[in-house]
């Protein structure tokens, strides 16, 4: 079965006098894979803009914006419809002998492809992290899918998630120390602590559909807005998403549009602005996600 999707992005920026604008760089297309397919898509601005697009080094669809006029306020909006097939559960994917306990045994193929997934890219100094991640390995076979189901389950069970406004991400050792965190950063935190054990890992930047939004309930944490999840790879299932802010690994819930080695390599919408530092007044996002119809799957 696949679903039918509209999603609609809207950032605004609100300055006190008119400023100039430097290039913006953004990434709200999905790009073109089995989960899903792009039937309508347009990116507009409020103000005269020229826009050309790229595909960055992990083939992610990144449009580059050039504003030729001032402007008081800025709004990019997206606006994307799409068919979503979701992810099937993991059980479904037998995993290989060699991956299903840890340590994950790779190719020299898969090696060379995934070294900059499984290269820690974030510092421990006080090695909290690493002292973290040695609880969920304490015997000697341990089970792959049973500790990625319960570091997925600690994250979700002991921390409070936090919706955070604010740019960048915490580090993982911040998390932990706060116990807290938004979705970017519990994900960045699984990230780091899986790389420490020898998996390839890498961020996912995108949509989280919640079915309970379009009949007006209260949704998942971190539905209806910007996401930010992680996905393993696993020798004879692929890349399979895990989710720690909502301990999801399958279904149709998970959109994604860019991935990423670290964070800051798929925030949905950078750029610079010209003025003074005093007509800033601040960033307004609004993300829709409305399902339109739900198909039956083909034989």
């Amino acid at each position: 079965m696949s679903v039918i999707y509209d999603l609609e992005h809207i950032t605004t920026y609100r300055y006190r006098n008119p400023v100039t604008f430097g290039e913006h760089r953004a990434i709200f297309l999905p790009s073109a894979n089995y989960g899903g397919r792009i039937l309508n898509y347009s990116l507009s601005t409020n103000v005269p803009s020229k826009i050309r697009w790229m595909m960055d080094t992990l083939s992610n669809n990144v449009a580059l914006i050039e504003f030729s006029e001032a402007s008081k306020e800025l709004i990019v909006t997206s606006r994307l419809r799409g068919e979503h097939f979701g992810i099937k559960a993991i059980t479904e994917f037998p995993l290989d002998e060699r991956a299903k306990e840890i340590p994950v045994q790779y190719t020299p193929d898969e090696w060379v492809d995934l070294a900059m997934f499984m290269r820690p890219h974030a510092e421990d100094p006080d090695g909290s992290l690493a002292a973290w991640t040695k609880h969920f390995v304490a015997g000697d076979q341990d089970d792959t899918l049973d500790v990625l189901q319960r570091m997925m389950d600690t994250i979700w069970n002991t921390m409070t998630y936090q919706m955070r406004d604010t740019e960048g991400t915490q580090s993982p050792g911040e998390t932990l120390r706060l116990q807290s965190g938004s979705c970017r950063d519990y994900a960045w935190l699984m990230i780091e602590a899986l790389r420490r054990l020898g998996l390839a890992c890498r961020f996912v930047s995108g949509y989280l559909y919640d079915a309970a939004l379009d009949g007006g309930e209260i949704g998942m944490a971190g539905s209806g807005a910007t996401h930010a999840w992680l996905q393993v790879y696993l020798p004879g299932a692929g890349w399979r998403a895990y989710d720690p802010t909502n301990r999801i690994t399958a279904g149709f819930d998970l959109i994604r549009v860019a991935i990423a080695r670290h964070p800051a390599q798929v925030i949905p919408l950078a750029g610079s602005w010209f003025g003074e530092a005093q007509d800033y007044l601040g960033m307004d996002v609004k993300v829709s996600i409305r399902k339109l119809a739900s198909l039956p799957e083909f034989e």
